[in-house]
């Protein structure tokens, strides 16, 4: 079984960060009938059901229906967002995740938005969903890069939910349900930027971990934000079929190998700068 697959149920974003890749892909968001199909062909393969990879989950109407299906589904829903819709999602309060990812370096990264009012709409629905029993990670994801504002974003933090706070390795454990986790800001892999030089490469795409793009389209990770390496269609053909491709195979014996044999791998700042994936993983 996967652990996690990556569904876009939209590819459309309301913020114009600067540190994400955006997409060429023509904009498209999911109809109630294209999830059914597109979950009904992931049931009993998939663990965890993550609804992002490019684009806001928070802009889909019908975003509680489809945390309904899958969970009916057998599915463990996770969420992603940049945190600016939820004070206008009360609807989801009624209908939440297993877990809830908030990327509140959205907000230094796009600069729209006032700061504190911005933090102020996060707690109160991150305070409300863990009080509920939803899991809450409040992420701050750019260290080395559009990080100037974190001390501010943490002081407000502690306005809602007061220090002090027990640390974790990633980051604080707030109260109970309620994270914030710090890592680094990464390069997103692109055909167009350097190879990387490493010796030896590993990634749990395909083993652990799958994309579903908004038309269908199976990708190995959820970093692939352009769908360059298709591996298949899911409207088309079952996921057993799609990971037994040649493709997917070479790919997946390839990181068994500690070698990257797809372009994009080979560009893969997400490994490179974090450390995470090596041979003692």
């Amino acid at each position: 079984m996967i652990t996690r697959c990556y569904l876009e149920i939209t590819n459309v974003c309301n913020l114009d960060c600067v540190f994400c890749p955006k997409t060429d892909r023509a904009k498209h968001t999911l109809t109630l009938e294209e999830f059914d199909v597109l979950t009904s062909r992931l049931k009993g393969e998939v663990r965890f059901l993550y609804f992002h990879l490019m684009g806001e989950p928070f802009l889909h109407p019908q975003l509680p229906q489809f945390v309904r299906m899958a969970r009916e589904k057998g599915f463990t829903p996770v969420l992603t967002t940049n945190g600016t819709l939820l004070s206008r999602r009360t609807d989801m309060l009624e209908e939440l995740p297993h877990k809830v990812q908030i990327s509140l370096h959205s907000h230094e990264g796009n600069g729209k938005a006032d700061l504190r009012e911005y933090i102020g709409e996060v707690m109160t629905f991150a305070m409300e969903a863990a009080r509920r029993g939803c899991i809450i990670v409040l992420r701050l994801w750019n260290e080395g890069g559009h990080n100037s504002q974190n001390q501010t974003i943490l002081n407000l933090i502690a306005e809602h939910q007061p220090r002090p706070w027990t640390e974790r390795h990633d980051g604080w454990k707030l109260a109970d349900n309620l994270f914030l986790e710090n890592d680094n800001m990464f390069e997103w892999p692109d055909l167009q930027h350097k190879v990387y030089d490493e010796e030896e490469v590993f990634c749990y795409a395909l083993r652990n971990q799958i994309g579903v793009l908004v038309d269908g389209t199976v990708v190995p990770c959820c970093l692939d934000h352009n769908g360059d390496m298709p591996l298949g269609n899911l409207y088309e053909q079952s996921l057993e079929q799609i990971l037994a491709s040649p493709r997917a195979r070479a790919l997946y014996e390839g990181f068994t190998r500690h070698a990257a044999v797809e372009p994009l791998c080979q560009r893969c700042g997400y490994s490179a700068v974090s450390k995470r994936f090596r041979k003692n993983s």
